[in-house]
C-alpha cells in the first residue's frame, strides 16, 4: 500500500517547515511530490536543501493549480500510487490522519463508492474548524445530524457530504484512473468544485471522516482580500458569478445545451436593457460576448470528462 501525497507549492515559505515536517511524523509511511509553480521566496531552496526526501519538480511557470496537480498525479501514478493524498502547501497533517482515513476506506460498506475522503479540516489555531469547511458541512446539515452528533459526542466515524475543497483530498487509485485529474479549464478558483461534480457523475461520494484531523491555515474569511469599498465588492461578486456559470456549464449532470445557454444569456442582457438598467445590461453583454467564445472549449472539456480514459491525464 503506496501512498503519494502531493503539493503545489507558491511562495510557501510561511507553512514549508511545519507542512513537510508534518509528513515526516506520519504514523503511515507516505512519498512526496512536491511541484512549484515559480515560486521567488526562497521555497524551491528550503525544500530541496531541508526535505530532500520529496520528488521536487520545478514548473518553468505558474502552470494553475490544475494542472500542476494533474503532473504530480501523473508521476504517482506511473510509480505505483495506491493513493493520492492532496494537499494544500499551507495545510499540515497529524501522525494518525492518514491512518484514519485508511481505517474509513477500509470499513465502508462499499468501497467502490467512495469517490473522495477527507479529514476534518481545522483552522490555523488547531481549535476550531476552518471557516470554508465548517461552511460546506452546515450546507449538508439538511441530509445528515454530523454537527449535531459531533456537539453531544456522538459522532460516527464518517458522513457522505456534498462538497469539500481540495485542501486535504484522498483519492483512491481507481478513482484517478476513473474520474481523471484536474480540468485545465481552470487556472485557479473552481478545479475542486468542477471535480466532485464528476465524482457525483459517476455516482460516486464524497466521505469525510470525523476521526480524521488536519489543518488547513487559510485566511478565515469568505475573500481572499476583505473588499474595501461597494465597487470592489460588485468586481468580486461578478468574477465569482462569471466562475459559478462556467462550473454550471462544466458540470456534465447539467443538461448543457450551447444555444439554449447563448440565447438565454442574450435575452437576459436585452431585458436589462429594455428596462434601462445599464450596469446590468453591460455586465451581461460581457458575459455574452466572453462566453460565445468560450461555449467550443466547454463543450469539448465536457465530452473529455464523461467520455474519455482517465480525463486531463497522461497516463
Amino acid at each position: 500500500m503506496v501512498v503519494y501525497v502531493i503539493i503545489v507549492t507558491y511562495n510557501a515559505m510561511k507553512w514549508a517547515e511545519r507542512c513537510f515536517t508534518s509528513l515526516k511524523l506520519s504514523s503511515v509511511p507516505v512519498k512526496c511530490i512536491t511541484i512549484d509553480n515559480g515560486s521567488t521566496d526562497g521555497t524551491q531552496e528550503y525544500i530541496k536543501t531541508h526535505f530532500q526526501e520529496v520528488d521536487f519538480i520545478q514548473s518553468p511557470g505558474n502552470s494553475g493549480f490544475g494542472k500542476a496537480n494533474n503532473l504530480g498525479i501523473e508521476k504517482a501514478y506511473k510509480e505505483g500510487a495506491d493513493f493520492f493524498y492532496l494537499m494544500n502547501q499551507d495545510a499540515w497533517i497529524y501522525p494518525d490522519s492518514i491512518q484514519q482515513l485508511l481505517d474509513v476506506y477500509n470499513s465502508y460498506p462499499d468501497k467502490n463508492q467512495i469517490g473522495i475522503l477527507s479529514p476534518m479540516h481545522l483552522d490555523g489555531s488547531e481549535k476550531r474548524f476552518d471557516l470554508h469547511f465548517e461552511d460546506y458541512l452546515a450546507k449538508d446539515l439538511r441530509h445528515n445530524r454530523m454537527l449535531s452528533d459531533i456537539y453531544f459526542g456522538e459522532a460516527k466515524a464518517f458522513y457522505e457530504i456534498g462538497f469539500v475543497n481540495a485542501a486535504h483530498w484522498f483519492i483512491p487509485k481507481r478513482i484517478i484512473e476513473k474520474v481523471g485529474g484536474f480540468n485545465p479549464y481552470f487556472f485557479h478558483g473552481a478545479e475542486d468544485y468542477e471535480y466532485v461534480n464528476r465524482i457525483t457523475y459517476f455516482g460516486l461520494k464524497t466521505v469525510v471522516c470525523t476521526q480524521s484531523k488536519v489543518v488547513h491555515d487559510t485566511v478565515q474569511s469568505f475573500y481572499k482580500k476583505e473588499p474595501t469599498n461597494r465597487e470592489e465588492l460588485l468586481k468580486n461578486k461578478r468574477l465569482s458569478m462569471i466562475m459559478q456559470r462556467e462550473t454550471k456549464y462544466l458540470d456534465p449532470n447539467y443538461p448543457f445545451d450551447t444555444k439554449k445557454e447563448k440565447n438565454a444569456l442574450l435575452t437576459f442582457t436585452l431585458k436589462m436593457g429594455a428596462k434601462g438598467n445599464i450596469s446590468e445590461y453591460k455586465f451581461y453583454k460581457e458575459q455574452y460576448q466572453y462566453f460565445s467564445k468560450k461555449f467550443k472549449e466547454i463543450e469539448t472539456a465536457r465530452k473529455t470528462s464523461m467520455t474519455a480514459q482517465h480525463p486531463f491525464l497522461n497516463l
